[in-house]
């Protein structure tokens, strides 16, 4: 009896854990998700700075129809677009088109990002906004 026992107290306590890891996630950003509708709304006419681990992460400007120019630090402007998949934001470029996918939150008034992936990594705050357009350094200047 005490060999059937053990096993599915190891069961229920690694899901205990899980569970607590999604509550302090979703604690961490203090706000639910935002929908795609949420997320077009508040970043539509923007060009908004991220940072991540208070390094600066890149820059994205956001377009009208769901297009965005993005670029890293120092980096040459990717044109792309995003859509809501399942709850998610994802972002698909020119350049590459496996599709980026994020959650978005807000807190504070600044969004706040999480990259879905396996395990999460990055995670990134805005930190800037302006509605002035991506300053390119590449191939997309004056686009």
């Amino acid at each position: 009896m005490l060999r059937k026992i053990a096993p599915l107290k190891a069961t229920i306590m690694r899901a205990l854990v899980l569970a607590l890891s999604v509550l302090t996630a979703t604690a961490a950003f203090g706000e639910t998700q935002m929908t795609g509708k949420e997320f077009e709304a508040y970043s539509t006419g923007k060009t908004l700075t991220y940072a991540s681990e208070g390094q600066i992460y890149g820059v994205e400007q956001y377009l009208t129809d769901r297009r965005v120019r993005w670029a890293f630090v120092d980096d040459t402007c990717r044109i792309g677009h995003w859509y809501e998949d399942s709850g998610n934001i994802c972002f698909v470029y020119e350049h590459d088109a496996t599709p980026q996918c994020w959650t978005f939150h807000l807190t504070n008034g600044h969004l706040m990002a999480r990259f879905i992936s396996d395990p999460p990594s990055t995670e990134l705050s805005e930190v800037n906004q302006t509605d002035q357009p991506l300053a390119c350094t590449g191939p997309d200047v004056g686009v």
